[in-house]
């Protein structure tokens, strides 16, 4: 008995330090975690290194281009020897090889300008980065508020079940003194259960709220996750009344990434048109070549053998048919050595080509028309999204004010929902109310309290909304 208690001390001990130990996690940490382990983000950094990547192939277009090449094998038959040009006929073995080098030294300004636009393209896509990041932020904000708003509204009703009990309490002793009947204990009993019913959603609603923030996170639904609450969520310096479209929406011209995206993709599609045009413009390009050969028909000459009368040949001397014998001297031959063949064969060459397109089936001016068209579209995509933008900000800066109303009169309600349970308390004690009209009225206060934890979180969400088109760092501090 004494190891088993002795076991679950250690247990406890061990339970109690994890807990002491865990990091509970700010709004910032939050972010910053999706930043480096959330899908989309992820997804979103692999187009920016794309675009990377084609920048650099862009740049590196400028570099000549080297290539070598090399073939090995045998001719039958009838075929020109590779190294004499003669015929022969038999079989030959040869070996060739080859290096290539060439530069582009004018194109039209197409390398120029296809850097450039590489470059806006990237520019786009880091913004276009920056924008799911700036959207997953705000999603953050709102599962983190939505915990904060559960977690309050748990607490509001573990106090009523509280408060309930008290008066369940009293009742009892009431009942026991015989001022009240028995049946006045079964509204308050009702109204427990009411009060237990509305913890449990709110602890429901804690857990569905934490689970949505670890999906974001790209955490394991099991992951004991806690998050830090705020000393003072309410301490805001700025008020929705003091925000006014003109100022919020010039500001977020200049913050909001899904603008600086539809701009560089402007620029981008501006290059269009001089890049497409370079395809009408000459070419200049120099080039150099290596090459050398090797074949197994090749021989060298060591000498030639003694002359010798060969058999008399026929001839016209005079007007007359005489014969008569020439000497002759054979070559001695031997193989060509391989190495003696490449040194033997090597050329160089180098120079200039120029390109001069006349005619390529209209493709240039089709070209240069779809570039234009392309420009068109990105400006039209421009002005929408500066379009949406400011209809994002108008309704930002109209939710927040209405925001404002709504915590404003559910903080009246509030008030007079207190005077009036404090009354009806009072009236009870009195005998005037019944104990139904009693717990009526303490519902009416769980209700106006938690329609003002409803409206306060509601208002700092909106507010951060508004800060998000104002370029702010997210954060509850």
């Amino acid at each position: 008995m004494l190891r088993k208690s002795t076991f679950l001390m250690l247990l406890a001990l061990t339970l109690s330090f994890t807990s002491f130990a865990q990091e509970a996690w700010s709004l910032q940490k939050c972010i910053e975690h999706a930043r480096q382990n959330n899908l989309t983000l992820r997804q979103s950094q692999i187009a920016v290194s794309q675009a990377e990547l084609t920048e650099l192939g862009s740049r590196k277009a400028r570099l000549p281009n080297v290539s070598g090449n090399g073939n090995f094998g045998y001719q039958y038959g009838r075929n020109i020897d590779p190294t004499t040009n003669d015929f022969v006929n038999s079989r030959i073995g040869f070996n060739s090889i080859r290096l290539d080098a060439g530069v582009t030294i004018y194109n039209g300004g197409r390398i120029k300008n296809t850097i450039k636009q590489s470059e806006f393209d990237l520019a786009a896509a880091k913004e276009d980065a920056n924008t799911q990041f700036q959207n997953i932020s705000l999603q953050m904000a709102s599962s983190y508020l939505n915990i904060l708003l559960s977690k309050e509204q748990v607490t509001i009703a573990k106090r009523a079940i509280e408060q309930t009990r008290e008066q369940l309490s009293q009742i009892d002793k009431r009942i026991n003194a015989g001022t009240v009947p028995k049946a006045d204990r079964l509204d308050i009993l009702a109204q427990i259960a009411r009060n237990e019913q509305t913890l449990i959603q709110a602890e429901n609603t804690v857990e569905i709220n934490y689970l949505t923030l670890k999906n974001i996170l790209e955490l394991e639904p099991d992951y004991n996750l806690e998050i830090i609450i705020p000393a003072d969520l309410m301490n805001i310096e700025e008020t929705a009344e003091a925000y006014t479209l003109g100022s919020v929406y010039q500001q977020a011209l200049g913050t909001q990434s899904s603008i600086k995206a539809s701009e560089a993709r402007m620029k981008s599609a501006e290059l269009s048109i001089p890049i497409a045009k370079a395809g009408s413009m000459p070419t200049l390009s120099a080039f150099a070549q290596l090459d050398t050969r090797w074949s197994s028909a090749s021989k060298n000459v060591d000498g030639f053998t003694e002359p010798a009368f060969g058999n008399p040949q026929p001839v016209l001397i005079d007007n007359e048919l005489s014969s008569v014998s020439f000497p002759s001297a054979d070559p001695i031959l031997s193989n060509n050595p391989y190495f003696n063949q490449l040194d033997q064969n090597f050329g160089q060459a180098f120079g200039l080509s120029l390109n001069i397109p006349i005619y390529n089936n209209h493709r240039n001016k089709i070209n240069i028309e779809r570039a234009k068209l392309g420009i068109l579209s990105s400006e039209l995509n421009n002005r929408q999204a500066k379009q949406q933008l400011k209809a994002d900000v108008q309704n930002a800066i109209a939710s927040a004010r209405a925001a404002r109303l709504e915590l404003t009169a559910s903080e009246t309600s509030l008030e007079a929902t207190k005077a009036a349970y404090s009354n009806a308390e009072k009236s009870y004690n009195l005998g005037a109310i019944n104990t139904l009209e009693l717990t009526t009225a303490k519902t009416n206060l769980d209700t106006a309290e938690l329609n003002v934890a409803r409206a306060k979180y509601d208002y700092v969400f909106r507010l951060k909304i508004i800060d998000f088109y104002l370029g702010k760092n997210l954060n509850l501090n």
